[in-house]
């Protein structure tokens, strides 16, 4: 009989072994030390404290159709125009948005295959290419809406990149008024109606055109073709 300490069964003390042989974890370090990786992405939040911004990168573009507060879908049109419509399925309201950094993002027609732009005089426009006036902060506000400032140009105290003074730095908005038109962006405040957008997922029909797009020649050249006095008349705007 085995006097003393009552000896440890012996699956115990395989997995005591096996857990001192194993290295030791290494210590998390902050954001500024991790070279070439990516920080938490919970604790990212824009430079104000408030809402937050979409942390991916790269990747595929999302196909989405940005609703505005003001009842109007953003559209992007083959001729350089930009503005509202009250149409449900209108082609050039299918958008695709992609992450080109982190919380910054390019936003192109599908059909039209032009990019939502901002240039030094708060006028939207599209861009036949992409360049610097293409990118916009994606934030995220409350009740699901989004709202996109431009990157590139803001309002700043003293004037010291704008014409129009001011005393406290403002971002210029992305902006559709209660008319489907676009607003001057230095007029707008991220807290208007007309600088809310909610991005909506495509319905079947949208992802048919979508479809067709691709696949059907005669589809395509058809959208580049200007439309019908009635088709306009029908649009509205």
């Amino acid at each position: 009989m085995v006097t003393g300490a009552r000896l440890a069964p012996l699956p115990l003390l395989l997995l005591l072994l096996l857990l001192r042989s194993l290295p030791a974890a290494a210590p998390a370090l902050p954001c500024a030390s991790r070279a070439g990786r990516a920080c938490d992405a919970r604790g990212r939040r824009d430079a104000g404290g408030r809402g937050g911004v979409y942390e991916h990168l790269g990747g595929a573009p999302r196909h989405r159709k940005l609703y505005c507060a003001t009842k109007y879908h953003l559209q992007i049109h083959a001729n350089g125009k930009i503005n509202g419509t009250l149409e449900k399925n209108s082609v050039f309201s299918i958008l695709e948005i992609t992450a080109v950094d982190v919380g910054i993002v390019a936003i192109k027609g599908c059909f039209s295959g032009r990019y939502l732009a901002m240039n030094e005089r708060g006028r939207l426009y599209a861009s036949e290419t992409y360049n610097s006036e293409c990118k916009f902060v994606e934030r995220i506000h409350e009740l699901g809406y989004n709202t996109y400032a431009s990157h590139l140009y803001r309002t700043v105290p003293n004037g010291a990149s704008s014409k129009r003074k001011a005393s406290a730095e403002r971002l210029w908005y992305v902006s559709i008024n209660g008319k489907g038109r676009p607003r001057r962006s230095f007029k707008t405040r991220r807290t208007q109606k007309s600088s809310l957008f909610l991005p909506r997922v495509l319905d079947n029909k949208d992802h048919d055109m979508v479809r067709l797009l691709h696949t059907n020649t005669k589809y395509r050249e058809s959208l580049l073709k200007p439309p019908s006095k009635n088709q306009r008349r029908r649009r509205g705007h």
